[in-house]
């Protein structure tokens, strides 16, 4: 499809205009490298480099659209540059424009919170799926249009991938797509510009306050999602979190509540527990899960209530989400041949990890140890790390402090600012062993038959980020190889 600038810009707001509109567009692009003819470039101001100074160099490219919030100060005659106030939101908007708004004709749900959108978006995808529908997912795991897997690189794409992942979905006769929204796409409007046919919130709780500086704009980053919802949307937002009704406060939105422990217009409760799974009754009706843990009732209701706002019948639903298994990295359970229970789980924050520790502690026996391997992520928020390490001990028999991604900082100095959480009267039950590998190995080497382990932070990831370097790391690979070493 041939698009002109003009076309794709149309009905937004532009605060000056120099030059030709009347060209064609072949392509979006806010990396330098990419502009060329035909690519109307987006001068953007990033927390590592700024767009604007990139001008010159997509010019001598080929490139005639610019898209910027402040002019060179040498103009080309041959160059169209459009003047806006944010370049980021002006982006989506055309984003949107240039691939056909390819949301409009989707049932686009988002989910966003802290803990719980990939194993809430992947279970509707899945369940969706399972009553025949075409469907994609965005996520943190991976990207998918049915069958065809797309590597993720973000939690949630830019606005110009997304839009041509979302019109890729469309083309394949996608008639749904479930995706995560982070509080930082949220923020750097990657999401502008989308048509939502509905919105869930799961929790919030300390993260990210390296990148938002305090909780309360990490609150207004997520809330915003809520603020932007169309009149035509629905959204549906956790009644037992002390949030879940600040975040639909300013929503043109339909409202929805569900809740294990107060009254909502989705209720579920718990009956039974265990290592398989947990008997669960949702409005009424009672079944069999195969996830387990009181923050996954969380998780299944919320997919339950937008399955049935979205149309679908409640029997039906329940049917179905009961055959559904648990998602890659996130409570992922194996054991041994001599009885040792592993545990790969993705909590990488306070109460992500909390959740995890207390739902084994309602499941295991007296005499099964826990023993948690945990680290916590370089370059990233270090608030977190003495609390971290003070809920593993305050709830483990054993605890193994070790490195996560370490990225550019210094694992030793992460594990520092761990252990200062760490109480005097827990100090004999934690070790500190800063290569991962070894410490899942320690982990299994003190573990006797019916012990559990947990190793928490990295989940599905297969990768261990160290000084700009991914090389190549599965805890689940990990654990399975040690109980296979120690299974005599």
């Amino acid at each position: 499809m041939q698009h002109t600038l003009e076309h794709i810009i149309d009905g937004l707001a532009v605060k000056q205009l120099l030059g030709s509109a009347k060209q064609s567009v072949d392509a979006l692009s806010f990396d330098s490298r990419k502009a060329k003819q035909g690519t109307v470039f987006f001068a953007i101001k990033g927390t590592q480099a700024d767009g604007h100074a990139y001008i010159p160099q997509v010019i001598e490219a080929g490139c005639t659209a610019i898209v910027c919030e402040v002019l060179p100060s040498h103009i080309s005659e041959t160059v169209c540059y459009i003047v806006v106030e944010n370049v980021s939101l002006f982006m989506a908007y055309v984003a949107s424009n240039f691939y056909g708004n390819p949301s409009s004709e989707l049932k686009l749900v988002a989910i966003t919170g802290t803990n719980g959108k990939t194993t809430t978006a992947t279970l509707l995808f899945n369940l969706f799926r399972s009553f025949g529908y075409s469907v994609g997912l965005l996520s943190t795991v991976q990207n998918q249009i049915n069958e065809n897997i797309i590597p993720s690189t973000h939690t949630t794409p830019d606005s110009i991938t997304l839009n041509a992942l979302l019109r890729s979905m469309r083309d394949a006769g996608c008639t749904h797509c479930f995706m995560e929204a982070s509080s930082h796409a949220i923020h750097q409007h990657r999401i502008a510009g989308l048509h939502f046919a509905g919105l869930g919130f799961t929790n919030i709780t300390h993260d990210h306050l390296d990148y938002h500086q305090t909780f309360d704009a990490y609150i207004k980053a997520k809330k915003l999602l809520f603020d932007r919802a169309n009149e035509d949307a629905f959204v549906l937002s956790n009644k037992d979190d002390k949030n879940g009704a600040i975040m639909l406060q300013n929503t043109k939105a339909t409202r929805y509540y569900y809740g294990i422990k107060q009254m909502a217009d989705f209720k579920a409760k718990i009956v039974e527990s265990d290592f398989n799974g947990m008997l669960l009754q949702i409005d009424g009706e009672e079944a069999w899960f195969r996830l387990v843990g009181n923050f996954n009732a969380y998780n299944l209701l919320l997919v339950y209530g937008i399955a049935y706002l979205l149309g679908e019948e409640k029997l039906k639903v329940i049917q179905h989400l009961s055959m559904l298994g648990s998602v890659k990295g996130r409570f992922d359970y194996l054991r041994s041949d001599n009885g040792i229970i592993g545990i790969v789980d993705y909590a990488h924050t306070p109460d992500a990890l909390e959740n995890v520790l207390q739902t084994i502690n309602e499941v295991r026996s007296g005499n099964q140890q826990l023993i948690t391997v945990v680290g916590c992520g370089g370059n990233r928020d270090k608030a977190k790390r003495p609390v971290m390490a003070a809920t593993a001990c305050e709830l483990s028999t054993k605890v193994i402090f070790t490195s996560d991604n370490p990225r550019d900082e210094d694992p030793e100095v992460i594990l520092n600012e761990m252990q200062a959480g760490v109480p005097p009267l827990h100090y004999k039950k934690t070790l500190r062993i800063s290569d991962r590998k070894e410490a899942i190995k320690t982990a299994v080497s003190m573990a006797n038959t019916g012990d559990i382990i947990l190793v928490a932070g990295k989940g599905h990831e297969t990768y261990q980020e160290i000084k700009g370097v991914k090389h190549p790391f599965d805890d689940r690979a990990e654990l399975t190889e040690f109980f296979k070493l120690f299974q005599s």
